[in-house]
């Protein structure tokens, strides 16, 4: 499109397909080759078989902004993409269309042919998510691609897991762990979601043996007491202590249990002081039951429904069904001895959905104690930085009461587990398949049947996609990485493992600094959820508005840490503000011809006394897009893309469009000097050309577009390899690095600082002017007569110096500067800025009879309105009961009247 005329609508899909084809040809998302500091970051793994969501969005745009920032500073810029096998989310979806296709589970087929059909799966709907990512722009240096489950990857999992084992890390146990039925596998702790419910708490007898007593315990879940072994009391509780040794009768099942005591389980004072013991069924129970030896006997199934031994009417029941069942007949045994309502927390599959049920297992986990304290201490001294920073006490938090981590799973799409179990009992564990049992050598081994969890994987991710563990790695040049960015709700699933690992592996931490993003919420300030309606599909958006003016919303607003609310009408106006850079670029295409940019910067940048040549305009340009770039860098340095987005949306808009080409329409006509027409020509191509740079981190597209169609200072083949204009230095001697350094030789020179202190008070007294013919109803279309005058000399000098172009961007019919010795006529509109009066003279553009009447009218509606709401902010019920916003409104309205009386009352005295 570059070499088709410039059109006069910005096209948006013609620019970017053609130019993501080209960037990814040429090779340029590969880092350079120097020996120079690098910028690395990995993209969070997306799931193989999913799409792109409004997250996804977000942490693309993040990434890339600041990785083409940092190539574009000429650092060795990594952006390392792949995606997430996604284990049992994957696994569904493949038994999903299983069961449509054939009517089959995955037992019935087999493991192996299961597998082969989740390949397939793999890459029949593998891939979607990464041209997405395309579409949206990322710079991901694709030749280095990554699937959790390559051979790459594969081998680093084998590796680390073997390596843990060796060290006593990993261990396998028997022990409770968190069941979902729905999905057949065990999960972690961080699996599992917690919610409150209104429930019940149920006072239940248990029949004393060889007494007519009955022990009263209070319990949440009375279905479980099927399969309870003790009841348990405080060793001090006085109470109890006679009946310590003693048994009970378990109701409805007719065994004997003892009464324990224990000083752990049991709190005195809280509830009947009398607990019912499931080892089976509680992890505090199973805790209890190891200090106690005491019997487990587990009543729940794989299916989440009532086995043997529970009494036989109860067997084959959900436990839904099992409660009201169990309830029904203590209540007719007259065992039910109260009911309460009681708020509980119950854990939900954050997979499948359903309740977890704690249940004993054989599993493998990792002892994560001895792992946990470098990566505390890393962060806590700073070699890791946590932003923002009040996420660093969620982390600390959580990883200084950290759990062992269950890390098997009863699937089979995965990395299998790499223990052999033989018939004599031992278990070989072996970065090869062996052949035989490492203990007593029999060749009658099984592969242990789970998988590992998917976060052990992705845990590894910084290493495995710098080819850890091979000799010939890329970790010396690119790790530690430079950067992790993620949603806040994966610190603890993700980022703390990699961490961990990282730390554990290779001694250092696997990034500096870890980005933690908001949550996208829907306009409706909810949770996107297909279910509420309020799903925004980010690609949808780009086929809309372009992938820029979504990257550019997004940037505005990475700085919320409370949640980011979508908004659509957003998203559309920075799709405004792209064609606002387009039309701008197009008006300056046309006044650019016949510009030869080498020859402007030898005899204007370069000469001796050059910036004589350039109007005041030009230099205060120059030198405000100079200061674009020093304050955008800082706020990219600073992780604040929000602030580096608005603070170029301001520039291009207000700065450039709305003053700047007005300012030059004058110099670049084709009647104008040819000198100054050369000056502007220069300075308005040199311009496009830092904010096309300043802004093409974040609008890749369009930047490119627009900087390969105009006039420019460097050469590059593209301008992802142009340089970002940094600035260094002091006070007089800051200076420009790079092809634009010539530009960065002005800005000490105080003949810029003249010109910007000029420029704003041209745009005050154009304002002004503006807004005194808007507050006389004159049309502002019609040139007016202006006047302006100081006490001060030198703003009387600065007046003069910009009355020619103030006039001609305001399209005024005169504008006269008074000196302190004249005053404005009485008959006039004022208005005061920056310690110039503004005077709009209204004889003859007015009939001054009606001007007083209307004022009049105007101030006496003022002044009753004004009255009304004096009235109501010194009412204190009112200021008690109404909503805070409501007062604040008010109060608001309430110093606009006021301001606008003060306003309107002197300019009705002037005419009087």
């Amino acid at each position: 499109m570059s070499e088709q005329e410039f059109a006069k609508v910005y096209e948006p899909a013609k620019v970017e397909a053609h130019w993501y084809a080209r960037w990814r040809d040429d090779g340029l998302f590969s880092p350079a080759e120097h020996d120079g500091p690098h910028f690395t970051c990995v993209l969070p793994p997306p799931n193989v078989t999913g799409r792109l969501h409004m997250g996804h969005a977000l942490t693309a745009t993040i990434e890339d902004t600041l990785v083409r920032w940092h190539r574009m500073r000429g650092e060795r810029a990594l952006w390392l993409p792949g995606t997430d096998h996604a284990g049992i989310a994957t696994q569904v979806m493949v038994e999903r269309d299983l069961q449509k296709r054939e009517q089959k589970s995955r037992h019935e087929i087999g493991r192996e042919a299961f597998l082969e059909r989740v390949w397939v799966w793999k890459d029949d709907h593998g891939g979607i998510i990464d041209r997405q990512h395309e579409a949206l722009g990322a710079s991901l240096d694709w030749s280095r691609y990554r699937f959790t489950m390559d051979e790459v990857s594969s081998r680093a999992v084998r590796e680390a897991f073997v390596r843990l084992h060796e060290q006593g890390l990993i261990y396998r146990d028997y022990r409770l762990i968190n069941w979902d039925w729905g999905s057949h596998t065990a999960l972690s702790d961080l699996e599992v979601e917690h919610e409150e419910i209104q429930s019940s708490l149920w006072h239940i007898a248990y029949p004393i043996v060889g007494s007519d007593a009955r022990l009263i315990v209070a319990t949440t879940r009375p279905e479980t007491m099927l399969g309870d072994t003790a009841v348990a009391v405080h060793p001090d509780d006085e109470r109890y202590q006679a009946l310590i040794g003693q048994r009970v009768r378990l109701p409805l099942t007719g065994r004997e249990i003892p009464i324990i005591a224990d000083p752990i389980l049991v709190k005195i004072g809280f509830g009947t002081g009398a607990v019912k013991v499931t080892p089976a069924h509680d992890p505090n129970d199973f805790e209890t039951g190891k200090r106690h030896d005491l019997e487990l006997i587990q009543i729940i199934d794989l299916d989440g429904k009532i086995q043997a031994p529970a009494p036989e009417k109860y067997v084959g029941l959900t436990v839904k069904q099992a409660r009201t069942a169990v309830l029904a007949d203590l209540e007719a045994e007259g065992l039910l001895v109260e009911t309460k309502p009681h708020v509980l927390s119950i854990g939900r599959s954050q997979r499948s959905g359903v309740v977890v049920e704690p249940l004993p297992s054989f599993q493998w986990f990792v002892n994560v104690g001895p792992l946990a304290g470098p990566a505390i201490e890393a962060v806590r001294t700073g070699e890791t930085v946590i932003y923002p920073e009040f996420r660093r006490a969620d982390y600390f938090r959580w990883m200084e009461n950290i759990r062992d981590w269950c890390i098997s799973r009863q699937l089979w799409w995965g990395h299998r587990i790499p223990a052999w179990h033989c018939g004599c009992g031992h278990i070989t564990v072996a970065r090869e398949d062996p052949s035989a049992c490492a203990k007593c050598g029999s060749a009658d081994i099984s592969q242990d049947e789970d998988v590992l969890d998917t976060w052990f994987s992705s845990g590894l991710w910084p290493l495995t996609t710098l080819g850890w563990p091979a000799e010939d790695s890329e970790l010396d040049r690119f790790y530690p990485t430079s950067l992790m960015e993620t949603g806040w709700d994966i610190l603890f699933f993700w980022v703390a493992r990699m961490m961990m690992f990282g730390l554990h592996f290779t001694g250092q931490v696997p990034f500096r600094t870890v980005y933690l993003h908001s949550m996208v919420l829907g306009e409706d300030g909810q949770k996107m959820s297909k279910t509420k309606g309020n799903v925004v599909d980010p690609v949808e958006l780009v086929d809309a508005y372009g992938a820029d003016a979504l990257r550019f919303y997004l940037c505005t607003m990475a700085g919320q840490e409370s949640g980011i609310v979508f908004s659509r009408a957003r998203v559309e106006g920075y799709r405004n503000f792209c064609n606002k850079l387009w039309n701008a670029a197009r008006f300056a295409s046309m006044r650019l011809e016949g510009l030869d940019l080498p020859t402007w910067r030898a005899e204007v940048l370069d000469a001796p006394d050059g910036l004589a040549r350039l109007s005041i305009a030009d230099r205060w340009i120059l030198g405000r897009a100079l200061e674009l770039a020093e304050r955008v860098a800082a706020h990219l340095d600073g992780w604040r893309l929000d602030r580096a987005a608005h603070a170029a949306y301001q520039f291009v808009w207000h700065e450039l469009c709305d003053w700047y080409l007005e300012l030059a329409k004058r110099r670049l006509a084709d009647d104008a000097d040819p000198s100054e027409r050369h000056a502007t020509q220069g300075t308005l191509a040199t311009v496009f050309d830092l904010v096309l740079r300043i802004l093409h981190p974040m609008v890749p597209f369009i930047s490119e577009e627009l900087w390969q169609r105009l006039p420019r200072v460097e050469d590059a083949p593209s301008l992802m390899n142009a340089s970002w204009p940094m600035i260094s230095g002091e006070g007089s001697a800051r200076t420009m690095a790079g092809p634009v350094s010539a530009v960065g030789s002005i800005l000490a020179d105080p003949r810029v600082t003249e010109a910007e202190r000029d420029i704003e008070r041209l745009i005050a007294v154009v304002t002004s002017h503006r807004m005194l013919k808007a507050e006389s109803k004159i049309s502002p279309a019609q040139p007016v007569e202006v006047q302006v005058r100081s006490d001060d000399p030198e703003t009387v000098a600065s007046l003069e110096r910009i009355r020619e172009s103030a006039q001609f961007v305001g399209r005024m019919r005169s504008l006269t500067v008074l000196g302190p010795d004249v005053q404005l006529p009485k008959q006039c509109s004022v208005a005061v800025t920056g310690g110039v009066e503004v005077g709009l003279p209204l004889a003859g553009l007015v009939d001054l009879d009606e001007e007083r009447a209307r004022l009049g009218k105007e101030i006496a509606k003022k002044q009753k309105e004004l009255q009304g709401i004096d009235k109501k902010l010194s009412n204190q019920g009112f200021l008690q009961r109404a909503p805070a916003e409501v007062v604040a409104k008010e109060q608001l309205r309430q110093t606009e009247l006021r301001d606008n009386l003060a306003k309107q009352q002197a300019l009705l005295d002037r005419l009087s």
